[in-house]
């Protein structure tokens, strides 16, 4: 075999590979989109969870956004008012600071308080046991205290307690994701501040709720009536409290007849102790 035979087409190619990649080159500095270096400093001033709970595909996503004036500088709720006031400097403005927002389960018909209305053997998923004829609580409103929403939480904040979820607020970053994982619909986003929470979801009539839980919401009313900021309405048989006017005075919770009104703090105590 002739060595030229083997030399040209090496030559070639190479040539050829060379040529190439010099137009590569050209194009790619010709036709380079300038990236505003404002973003990896946005992107540094984030607390690089990528949870997506801003709505954006990550923190990358995000601090495009904010940069672009796509996205308002408080949307990392990961990163609450910390991360904003980084992102308002970088960016020459003031941040609007915003509440702390934390998880809520409205529910605490545990299985001591909530009756069975059939023993539930198969996959432990809240999505699984709902759709089995919404679970084996008698109530259908009720935690189905499976973990859906502990799984999903990337900040490990929420634990199962004898059969019902509750929320760490301490861990709890307010990134919706346990929102979107409960298939009962039965978590509440709430400013933080605000103490008093209806532990109810239920819509039944205050009989029916008698019926299947020691401590379900049962429209009796009398919430509505003494609270003293008016903080509390009464919509399809379920108390409703008006956050922007409660101002945890507790008259409530001293007055429900079925204890379905709590203060937060006290919630959080009652299961440490129930997990002992």
């Amino acid at each position: 075999m002739n060595i030229n035979d083997i030399l040209i087409p090496m030559v070639t190619l190479g040539g050829l590979g060379l040529i190439f990649g010099a137009i590569l080159a050209f194009a790619s500095s010709r036709f380079a989109v300038e990236k505003d270096p404002r973003v990896d400093e946005v992107r540094e001033a984030l607390p690089g969870a990528n949870c997506g709970a801003c709505g954006y595909p990550g923190c990358d996503g995000l601090s495009a956004a904010i940069v672009a004036g796509k996205a308002p500088m408080n949307a990392c709720t990961v990163g609450g008012a910390a991360s904003a006031e980084k992102i308002g400097a970088i960016m020459g403005v003031e941040a609007q600071a915003s509440e702390k927002q934390v998880a809520r389960v409205l529910c605490q018909g545990d299985l001591e308080a909530a009756a069975q209305k059939y023993k539930y053997v198969g996959i432990e998923s809240c999505a699984a046991a709902n759709a089995l004829g919404g679970g084996s609580k008698a109530c259908g409103y009720g935690c189905l205290g499976f973990g859906d929403c502990a799984k999903a939480c990337p900040f490990d904040a929420i634990e199962i307690v004898n059969g019902v979820a509750i929320v760490d607020e301490e861990r709890c970053t307010g990134c919706t994701i346990c929102v979107a994982a409960c298939p009962k619909g039965i978590i509440q986003m709430v400013p933080q501040s605000k103490r008093v929470v209806i532990l109810c979801a239920s819509l039944d009539k205050g009989k029916l709720v008698r019926g299947y839980c020691k401590v379900g919401c049962i429209a009796c009313n009398i919430c509505v009536r003494k609270c003293p900021e008016n903080a509390i309405v009464l919509e399809s048989n379920l108390a409703h409290i008006v956050y922007d006017k409660c101002t945890n005075c507790a008259e409530c919770v001293d007055k429900c007849p079925t204890s379905s009104i709590k203060k937060y703090d006290d919630v959080c105590e009652e299961k440490q102790t129930a997990a002992l």
